[in-house]
């Protein structure tokens, strides 16, 4: 039996992913698509406000509606419920993509047996929030614990929420609370914030902000939805916050580690890409959404990342040269 090769491998299910994989049908290539679920970290949103062309919808809708969209394309293979764990490259230039480990991994793909061969790679596998570790956590996500308040800050207006975090992020996230909620507490484990001191300035400065310093949090109270912080300060003594939600801001892990053998990665992981292309270090692979260098972690902008990155790789395979990129090598080369 004939081995297929695919023109590229799409890694991940999210904005990035289905947005890669309808363009790479429309452009008639053999594409294969792996991912554990279809709507990247947005699933666990309760509405989001910000996806161009609905003025809201929850993670679970725009989930189906990627994963229909996608589905009503030709010629791509879905793979679900599984993950991609390593991205080889043979002695032939090709790329060896390693299954397993998914939530329904088939039984190849369970022994080590099972691989996806590729002559492109489109890494889109998103990224995973640092989470706090603490009681409440989980139980409250999507149900006052929030990780993007570009996201969901209108959903908490008149409402006093907690931002965790006191980097640019943390800052970041309370500038972008204050036009909803009635009070927006920042609480940091230090007593130095590390964002840009001009953004502490403006939230220091504005009535409806307070910043708690020395401040580890302990739990998230909640009935059906989030009702409190419980915190610890440097002396041993424990406080509450009452807030509607908690909002963290603690960093993010990009989900890399598969293709760490291949390309140039930041100190924090995010795969080195060049923002014009979304080509890496390694010939043959790409990378969009937020696992790559990308400024701004957004869903309409991993999209627009992916989109690029496919029409790069088309104009690879073909020997098209675009003027505007004919003068840069990228990252690595």
């Amino acid at each position: 039996m004939n081995e297929t090769i695919y023109d590229v491998c799409i890694i991940g299910g999210g904005p990035a992913g289905v947005a890669g994989g309808i363009y790479a049908a429309r452009k008639r290539m053999r594409t294969a698509l792996v991912t554990e679920t279809f709507g990247g970290q947005s699933l666990v949103s309760a509405e989001i406000q910000n996806w161009i062309g609905d003025i809201a919808l929850s993670g679970l809708d725009l989930a189906k509606r990627l994963e229909t969209h996608l589905k009503a394309q030709s010629g791509i293979d879905i793979i679900e419920g599984e993950r991609v764990t390593a991205v080889l490259r043979d002695s032939g230039g090709l790329f060896r993509c390693l299954l397993g480990g998914g939530i329904a991994p088939t039984e190849a793909s369970a022994k080590g047996g099972r691989t996806i061969t590729a002559r492109a790679v489109l890494v889109a596998s998103g990224s995973r929030r640092r989470r706090l570790g603490i009681p409440g956590e989980d139980r409250y996500d999507g149900k006052g614990v929030a990780f993007c308040a570009t996201c969901d800050a209108p959903l908490f207006g008149g409402k006093p929420v907690a931002v965790v975090g006191g980097g640019n992020s943390g800052l970041e996230s309370v500038v972008d609370l204050l036009p909803y909620a009635s009070k927006v507490y920042l609480l940091h484990r230090g007593q130095v914030l590390k964002g840009d001191k001009v953004t502490e300035e403006k939230i220091a400065a504005h009535p409806n902000a307070t910043i708690i310093r020395g401040a580890t949090p302990v739990e998230i109270l909640g009935d059906a939805f989030v009702t409190g912080l419980t915190y610890r300060l440097a002396d041993g003594a424990t406080a509450t916050l009452d807030v509607a939600g908690v909002f963290v801001e603690v960093g993010s892990i990009p989900n890399s580690e598969l293709v760490a053998s291949l390309v140039e990665r930041t100190h924090w992981g995010e795969i080195i890409v060049d923002h014009r292309t979304q080509r890496t270090s390694c010939e043959g692979v790409w990378a969009a959404g937020d696992v790559a260098t990308g400024l701004y972690k957004q869903n309409n902008i991993s999209a627009g990342e992916s989109i690029t990155a496919i029409l790069n790789i088309y104009d690879s395979m073909h020997g098209i040269v675009r003027p505007a990129v004919a003068r840069e090598k990228p990252p690595g080369t």
